[in-house]
């Protein structure tokens, strides 16, 4: 019976330590499979042969040169003012023809269309009453002038009293003024025929309106054999976009930094990528009290067109420079407000850091503190971490 119990001792005792080993074997064993084992102090391990850590891809953090004192506002395309016209009517009447089309470019003198208005008659006719009268007003002081000859000439015989010679010069005076009025009103009728585009002598004109500059039709809102009579509102805009306007609203603690004649980086919307260069020529004299913002506009050349108005974007100006460090976009991971990078400690060992970023220049993106250049950093694999450290 002792015998038994013993041999019965033996056999637990064997059965406990073959589970023993059977457990340490299969801890061992699920040890090897897993892919990374979290650190102390929020670190990241993976092991040398976990097929895992050939899907990380490590940089050295390099730098650029970026500016201590930099201004970056939003800017937008607009038409210079002084190189804008808007065209209206100088007569009522109907438009006899329409010379250009929408999007066309003119030259300055080119006729853009054509009116027949009944005021071209009225313009022509009040010039010949004009002419006509200086010619009368010219014979009546020709005639004054001789009377007043003979008037002196019958006072030195003493055959005219003097009261008749003072009348005879006032009539001389009085001839000279009403020639003087009627070749002021004969100047202001040529004058207005000028602007009309119309010439003396001949009736029946139609008035042509001519461009004024050279540049685009922008705006057409005249159609041939319409009848206008407002001379107020523009029909047509023409405009030089051979130079624009970028104008840029910038805060009020950064105006200091931007002074009339230096020269502002251009980004636009339409061309991600290329930078433009354009150069400060007004700066408001005035604080636009709700948004605490100055405005700025620069001048930028648009020889090829490719700038159109409302365009929009962003202007850039910086001071003096010194190294930062940089990194490629997507070693970046955002969390809620935070920014961090999987910094490399150490073979298959990687720590979150955070990091204060800068405005991406392409695709690198300075960092401002939390990294320095020489760092190695991880650029491929940062989610395969982040869903390692969330775990």
């Amino acid at each position: 019976m002792m015998r038994t119990s013993r041999t019965i001792s033996l056999i637990a005792a064997a059965a406990l330590a073959v589970l023993a080993a059977r457990c340490s074997s299969n801890a061992e064993g699920d040890g090897r499979k897993a892919p990374t084992v979290a650190a102390p102090a929020g670190r990241i391990t993976i092991p040398p042969d976990s097929p895992q850590l050939a899907q990380i891809t490590v940089v050295t953090v390099g730098t650029a040169r970026l500016p201590e004192n930099e201004v970056v506002a939003p800017g937008r395309i607009e038409i210079d003012p002084n190189r804008l016209s808007r065209i209206v009517l100088p007569v009522a009447g109907r438009i006899d023809s329409v010379d250009v089309r929408l999007g066309d470019r003119v030259i300055a003198g080119r006729t853009l269309f054509v009116i027949d208005s009944p005021d071209a008659d009225a313009a022509l006719s009040e010039n010949r009453q004009s002419q006509a009268a200086v010619n009368q007003a010219r014979s009546a002081l020709v005639k004054a002038q001789a009377d007043r000859s003979r008037a002196g000439e019958l006072y030195d015989h003493k055959a005219l009293a003097k009261k008749d010679v003072l009348a005879a010069d006032n009539d001389v005076a009085q001839a000279q003024a009403a020639l003087d009025q009627a070749q002021a009103s004969l100047e202001h009728s040529r004058r207005k025929l000028e602007i009309l585009g119309l010439s003396e002598g001949t009736t029946g004109q139609r008035v042509p309106v001519k461009a004024p500059r050279p540049g685009k039709i922008l705006e057409l809102a005249v159609t041939t054999g319409e009848y206008r009579n407002d001379t107020t509102t523009p029909v047509m805009t023409i405009a030089d976009l051979d130079t624009v306007w970028v104008t840029s609203a910038v805060p009020e603690k950064e105006i200091r930094l931007i002074e009339v004649g230096e020269s502002l980086e251009v980004e636009l919307v339409a061309y991600p990528g290329e930078v433009f260069t354009a150069r400060v020529k007004r700066i408001a004299d005035t604080l636009d009290p709700k948004t605490r913002t100055v405005q700025v506009r620069a001048e930028l050349a648009n020889p090829g067109g490719r700038f159109r108005p409302e365009m929009f974007g962003r202007i850039r100006h910086s001071h003096a420079l010194r190294p930062v460090p940089v990194v490629p976009s997507r070693a970046l991971l955002r969390r809620g407000r935070e920014t961090v990078v999987y910094v490399e400690r150490g073979r298959g060992t990687f720590e979150p850091v955070p990091v204060i970023i800068a405005p991406a220049i392409g695709d690198q993106v300075p960092v401002l503190s939390g990294i320095r250049a020489g760092d190695r950093i991880v650029v491929g694999g940062v989610m395969l971490l982040s869903g390692v450290e969330a775990r």
